[in-house]
């Protein structure tokens, strides 16, 4: 028996509300408040479109509107404190995604394409988009997004957090004119020691120029402090590259007690299945602090 369209319509509506239910429940659950660490992932979402693209059952998660309680399902098992997105999908789909976490967020718009966001169970008390020292965004840099936002994470601490997506190109140039900026922009923080998060897609691998001038400017990489093995973020099907990064200063960067990508779940595709299909074509970077 054919099924009608107004059955179709119940069908669908009863599922979102039965997820979006169960995404409330599951996260007042796992996400009970651990005073002892803070957890914080950082993710490049391929505007929450699932990856391979061409896979069918992504393509009908995607029309059935599945996605956002999808993300939020998968993301509650860690219990993140605060989340990170590169490549953003529209503003109306983080903030639901935020709301079926429980968590406030601030939206960072695209210089071109890929917006960003800052999703946390804490106060975000200020935040700014590309907030460079002087003058306004070039047309030809940040391209993706690049934003900074202030959280209350304690009554009497602050954490500050600059969200990235540099530049793709394989050439460094338009990355190695970004970076300086970035951290002109952060040299007044770094100076007065305060605790510093570096999150996102940052499009180059740990062996490279980009890399030494985090360093050189006293960033810590989460992953090289307390990783194990390679730490591959990208693809989520086979991964061969290191391009997502945690990066901390200041005192927080002092008690960095774990941190790993998430070949796990549905953040991975299963190679043995050729209609599986992972939520983006990145692995979120988990960082854990004391």
């Amino acid at each position: 028996m054919a099924m009608s369209n107004s059955r179709r319509r119940f069908l669908k509506t009863t599922l979102a509300g039965t997820l979006a239910t169960a995404a409330f429940t599951g996260t007042s659950i796992a996400g009970a408040e651990d005073k002892k660490t803070l957890r914080v992932i950082a993710y490049n979402v391929y505007e929450c479109t699932g990856w391979p693209k061409e896979r069918a059952l992504g393509k009908k998660a995607t029309a059935l509107g599945q996605m956002p309680v999808r993300f939020a399902h998968e993301l509650a098992l860690y219990e993140p404190d605060i989340i990170n997105f590169s490549e953003s999908p529209k503003e109306p789909i983080v903030k639901q995604i935020a709301e079926l976490l429980g968590m406030n967020y601030t939206y960072f718009p695209s210089g071109v394409k890929w917006p960003g966001a800052i999703l946390s169970r804490f106060k975000i008390t200020g935040s700014q988009n590309c907030p460079l020292v002087q003058g306004e965004r070039p047309a030809d840099l940040f391209t993706r997004h690049w934003g900074v936002a202030t959280l209350q994470i304690a009554a009497d601490h602050d954490l500050v957090i600059h969200s990235a997506h540099l530049h793709p190109d394989m050439e460094p140039a338009t990355r190695l004119q970004e970076i300086p900026r970035m951290l002109e922009s952060m040299e007044k923080d770094l100076s007065a020691g305060r605790s510093m998060l570096l999150m996102g897609d940052l499009n180059h691998t740990p062996d490279t120029k980009e890399y030494e001038l985090w360093k050189k400017a006293g960033w810590q990489d989460t992953f090289t402090q307390a990783g194990a093995g390679e730490g591959l973020t990208i693809k989520s099907d086979t991964p061969d590259r290191r391009i997502d990064y945690i990066l901390a200063a200041g005192p927080i960067a002092k008690t960095i007690k774990s941190s790993r990508p998430l070949f796990e779940g549905a953040f991975r595709v299963n190679n043995a299945d050729a209609e599986s299909f992972a939520l983006s074509d990145h692995l979120p970077q988990l960082a854990i602090f004391e």
